[in-house]
C-alpha cells in the first residue's frame, strides 16, 4: 500500500486515504498485529489498558478487524452513529472520513506549544488500571457505574477536565454532554453483548470524532476490538455491583513510589474470537 497515502499511523493501526476506486475519498484502516502491555521479568505482558507497544501476536490485526466489524454492525442495528462502511479483508476497513476532536495550537511561535490531535473516552464499570493508580483509596474493582474520562491520545495518554475541554474551547459544554451520553450507550450495548457470553467487561475506551460530510455530526470511530476493552471471567457482584471475589482476583503492589494493579481473571484479547466467531 502506498506510504503518500498514508493519514496517521497509530500503535494498533494505520489510516489511509483511499485515492480512487469505488471508495475513493473514504479512508481504510489497516489493523497491525502490534500489541501494547508492559515487561514483567523480560518478558512482554500483553494488556490493552496501556499504552506501549511490547511486541506482535500473529493474527492480532485480523481478530481485531473482525470484532470491531462485529460491534459496528450490533451499533448499527440499534441506531448508534459510527464511521463504518465496509470490511473488506481480514485486517482491513472502509470507513467514512472524520476529524478526530482536536484543537490547532494557538500561539505556535511558543517552544513548547502543540496542538490537541484527539481525543479517546474512557469508561470504566470497576475501579482498576489507571483509575484505582491514581485514586488507591478506592477499594479495587469497586463498582463505579462507567465513570467517564477524556484522554489526550499520543505516545503518552494525558487526563484533560471536562472543564478545561470547555474553556478552551476544544468542545463545547453541549458537545461533552453528548458525547458523554454518547459513549455511555455505546458501553451498555457492548457490555450486555458481553453479559450474554458470561463475560464482565471491566473498562474501556472509544475514540470519538466530527463526520467530515453531511452536518459534522459526532460518532464513535476507530475502533470497538480487544485493544480497546478489558474483560473477565468470573464476576460476581453483590448487591452494590461490586465483585464478591476481588480478593481472590485484584493484585497490586507498591513500589519505588510506583503502584500496579491486575486482574487474574482477565481474558487474553487472543481468546475474544473462540467467544464471539
Amino acid at each position: 500500500m502506498a506510504e503518500k497515502n498514508l493519514i496517521y499511523r497509530g500503535k494498533s493501526k494505520d489510516v489511509y486515504n483511499i485515492a480512487e476506486g469505488l471508495h475513493a475519498g473514504k479512508y481504510r484502516l489497516v489493523f497491525k498485529d502490534d500489541a501494547t502491555g508492559y515487561m514483567e521479568g523480560g518478558r512482554p505482558v500483553f494488556d490493552p489498558g496501556y499504552d506501549t507497544v511490547v511486541g506482535e501476536i500473529p493474527g492480532k490485526g485480523a481478530i481485531a478487524c473482525r470484532f470491531a466489524s462485529h460491534f459496528f454492525k450490533l451499533l448499527k442495528d440499534k441506531g448508534i452513529p459510527s464511521h463504518y462502511i465496509d470490511t473488506v479483508r481480514d485486517n482491513e476497513m472502509i470507513v467514512e472520513p472524520a476529524d478526530p476532536l482536536s484543537m490547532p495550537v494557538e500561539s505556535p511561535g511558543f517552544p513548547g506549544s502543540a496542538p490537541l490531535l484527539n481525543l479517546e473516552f474512557t469508561w470504566r464499570n470497576n475501579a482498576t488500571g489507571s483509575f484505582w493508580r491514581r485514586y488507591p483509596f478506592v477499594k479495587p474493582c469497586k463498582n463505579i457505574h462507567k465513570v467517564v474520562e477524556a484522554w489526550t491520545k499520543g505516545d503518552v495518554d494525558v487526563l484533560i477536565t471536562f472543564e478545561a475541554l470547555e474553556e478552551t474551547g476544544a468542545m463545547s459544554r453541549e458537545e461533552i454532554a453528548y458525547s458523554v451520553e454518547l459513549v455511555k450507550n455505546i458501553a451498555e450495548i457492548v457490555c450486555e453483548e458481553f453479559k450474554s457470553k458470561n463475560l464482565h467487561v471491566i473498562d474501556g475506551k472509544f475514540e470519538l470524532g466530527r463526520l467530515k460530510y453531511g452536518d459534522g455530526k459526532i460518532v464513535i470511530i476507530d475502533e470497538i476490538s480487544p485493544d480497546v476493552l478489558r474483560v473477565c471471567r468470573g464476576y460476581s457482584p453483590d448487591k452494590d455491583g461490586d465483585c464478591k471475589i476481588y480478593e481472590q482476583c485484584a493484585l497490586t503492589s507498591y513500589s519505588g513510589g510506583k503502584r500496579t494493579i491486575k486482574n487474574k481473571n482477565q481474558v487474553r484479547a487472543a481468546d475474544f474470537i473462540d467467544i464471539f466467531f
